[in-house]
């Protein structure tokens, strides 16, 4: 009897511990099964990422291939040739060898300014057939690489002083000497160029060499003082400020012939003065200026037609949606902007004549960087006034098309209130075809122009130009890659 009961209690024994890993097994089980399922899970989520990925580089080929329009018709299967009717497409992702193994949603959104698109933004949302709520979202700016992208594009030799402080990509068509601070790339067409005594190589500097019967010839981008040279770069390629011209002609048929934006013919006068007031430009006549004994590279020694001293009773010109401004004359510019304006001066009527831009005070964005944005571009010069202020800030991209920008050189014995100034501070982009200063100095002293001077770049300003921001490619490149959540 006692053995027969032994063996029952092994029989329970077994019983309960077979229980016990028939549990242990279907949790085990269970949870390999859920652990395979969440890896499948996330392995189709990074699937989904893929496709939403391809679904990026579909519209982006078209974007290329395309001088017209967005997505539209055949090519990619639904009618989007106005995307306000067809805001979103859906598309099969047909992996090869494999099949079909998930879809994705375009939706596409352009920013028109006076009808002419400047940047596409492309949403793709894509997921799998095993999993389709794995769902994951991708958003991608399309924009034209712009003259924004850079601090500074010039097509000059060009010395940065000791005392400047440069943020953003700095290129010129000529040489440079960048003596300044920067902490972004330098870059130069030439490979070397003369360095002259007007750019301090007098005597050649010891990073250069001189050459008999050639002078001192230099790098294409060097520095003596606090310049980064493993920012530096040379044979960089050549920016055309012929192709600039072209938008001017383009501007004053919008703006005179098809009324978008604002047309201001020739003044008949001596030019205009033009007050930014938020989304408002205030112009006056300008019926009478001074003049002050000046000297530039340009012209040497010169009598200088640039303080206002009478105007006329001021007229008010709202800044439509376009945010387009062509006037047929030189203008004087100050005041704050809020919204986007590209504002041209240049006399298309007079082949002989080519207008200049006078900043006259501070150029503000009312909103801040990356709200506001303009753009001011001059047929000649854009050039700071004498009475401009002792502590100057200006905001915008600034073109001197033909000319350069700068500060012409007063003396400080014959103009002691305008020669000298304290402060200037530019935010954004500065493209001149000539040689720019700001700054003059004499035997190694700061004679005349603006003591400190401090650049900051814009880099917000090439995502959402204003209209007709000079592009360096007609091609679209993409900028703020982001996953949406």
């Amino acid at each position: 009897m006692f053995h027969n009961k032994e063996n029952g209690f092994i029989i329970t024994y077994i019983l309960v511990f077979a229980v016990i890993f028939a549990i242990l097994l279907t949790a085990l089980l269970g949870f390999i099964l859920s652990q395979m399922r969440i890896s499948k899970y996330e392995v189709a989520s990074e699937q989904a990422l893929y496709i939403a990925e391809a679904g990026l580089n579909r519209y982006r080929w078209y974007l290329i291939h395309q001088s017209q329009g967005l997505l539209a018709g055949d090519e990619l299967g639904c009618p989007l040739s106005d995307c306000s009717e067809c805001e979103e497409c859906e598309y099969e992702f047909d992996l090869p060898g494999v099949g079909v193994i998930g879809g994705y949603t375009l939706a596409v959104e352009e920013v028109r300014p006076c009808g002419i698109t400047t940047a596409v933004t492309v949403t793709a949302e894509a997921w799998t057939n095993d999993f389709p709520n794995s769902k994951r979202k991708v958003k991608l700016r399309y924009i034209k690489p712009s003259v924004a992208d850079y601090s500074y594009i010039l097509n000059y030799n060009v010395w940065a002083g000791s005392d400047r402080v440069i943020t953003g990509p700095y290129h010129s068509n000529g040489g440079i000497r960048m003596d300044g601070e920067n902490n972004s790339l330098v870059s130069s067409e030439q490979s070397e160029w003369i360095c002259t005594s007007s750019y301090g190589c007098s005597p050649c500097p010891s990073e250069c060499n001189y050459i008999s019967g050639r002078g001192c010839v230099c790098p294409g981008v060097f520095t003596t003082a606090n310049g980064q040279e493993d920012l530096f770069v040379v044979n960089a390629n050549h920016f055309d400020f012929e192709g600039i011209t072209v938008n001017l002609n383009q501007i004053k048929g919008f703006t005179k012939d098809e009324d978008k934006g604002l047309y201001l013919p020739p003044s008949g006068k001596l030019g205009y003065h033009v007050m930014l007031n938020s989304r408002q430009l205030i112009v006056r006549k300008i019926l009478a200026l001074s003049r002050v004994w000046a000297y530039n590279e340009e012209l040497g020694n010169f009598w200088e037609y640039s303080i206002i001293s009478q105007e006329s009773a001021p007229e008010y010109y709202a800044i439509d949606d376009c945010g387009l401004a062509f006037i047929e004359d030189n203008v004087w510019i100050e005041g704050g902007l809020a919204g986007k304006l590209t504002l041209v001066s240049a006399d298309l009527i007079n082949e002989e004549i080519e207008t200049n831009v006078w900043l006259k005070g501070d150029i503000e964005y009312l909103n801040g960087l990356g709200t506001d944005g303009l753009v001011l571009v001059g047929q000649h010069n854009v050039l700071i006034t004498p009475d401009s202020p002792n502590y100057m800030d200006l905001y915008g991209v600034f073109i001197a098309q033909n000319g350069h920008f700068g500060r012409n050189h007063y003396s400080p014995w014959q103009y002691p209130q305008y020669a000298k100034k304290e402060e200037l501070a530019i935010y954004g982009s500065i493209v001149s075809n000539g040689r720019v200063g700001t700054q003059w100095t004499s035997g190694g002293s700061w004679v005349s122009g603006y003591g400190v001077r401090k650049n900051i770049y814009d880099s917000k300003l090439s995502i959402d130009p204003p209209p007709f921001l000079p592009c360096l490619t007609e091609e679209f490149g993409f900028r703020e890659w982001h996953e949406v959540q």
